[in-house]
């Protein structure tokens, strides 16, 4: 059985950092890349520069607005994914209230205060509650401001006008992961078991202990059940190959 490589993409305001765990371990016995999400201000513009750059057939793992540039990435080039793994994200369209809840964000944005944007994106009920929960939030602060306020301004306007993905995932013809944490407050786990109920070989996996970034939050339990989602059988209309 041919391995092939995994490409991760990150979710807004994070780059290759926020899959460290994962990294380290697939790593070891297959290749393992990162997408960025940085260029372009519209999600199907961010995949369609990264279709050029990625291999010819991959399997794909997105978080949060990187599980919708995977999404898009799916409906542009279903016959180059492998197998599909979106984890705390998404697969509706923002409604004009929803959308307009990112202005003050973008307000912070643009007034250089990076720190506050991420705050307001990831405080209160989105990460689960412990002693790590600020170390990941200082985290994501670091990969942000590297990232640069005019980055995540872009970021945010393609998040604010994506399309609708149930269409995508009812034709979805690999295998798929849905993945969440069990206290994300962003994506919570009954829109992952709606998601998971699209694809027709999708498997549910809520991990317990973590809200919106699992891959950080709980490494070990998220590197597991990714690690079972890349040995699962390819399918091929109906059956199976192995």
């Amino acid at each position: 059985m041919s391995i092939d490589p995994v490409v991760f993409v990150p979710g807004m305001m994070c780059d290759a950092r926020l899959f460290a765990p994962q990294i380290a371990d697939l790593s070891r016995d297959r290749v393992v890349s990162v997408a960025p999400i940085t260029r372009g201000d519209r999600i199907e513009e961010i995949a369609s520069g990264l279709l050029d750059h990625l291999p010819r057939r991959f399997a794909l793992a997105g978080l949060s607005m990187g599980g919708i540039v995977a999404m898009e990435i799916l409906r542009r080039a279903p016959d180059r994914v492998t197998r599909i793994a979106l984890m705390d994200t998404n697969s509706l369209a923002e409604t004009p209230q929803s959308a307009a809840g990112y202005e003050p964000v973008v307000a912070k944005l643009r007034a250089g205060m990076v720190a506050e944007a991420v705050d307001m994106m990831l405080g209160r009920d989105v990460l689960a509650p412990g002693p790590q929960r600020a170390e990941i939030l200082a985290q994501v602060v670091a990969m942000a401001e590297g990232l640069g306020p005019d980055v995540l301004v872009r970021q945010v306007r393609a998040l604010q006008r994506r399309r609708d993905y149930q269409a995508v995932l009812r034709r979805c013809q690999v295998p798929a992961l849905v993945l969440c944490g069990a206290v994300d407050g962003l994506t919570p786990p009954k829109r992952h078991d709606f998601m998971a109920g699209l694809i027709p070989a999708a498997r549910l996996c809520v991990i317990e202990g973590a809200g919106h970034l699992p891959v950080l939050e709980r490494p070990e339990e998220t590197t597991a059940a990714l690690r079972d989602w890349l040995t699962q059988p390819l399918l091929l209309h109906g059956r199976t190959e192995d």
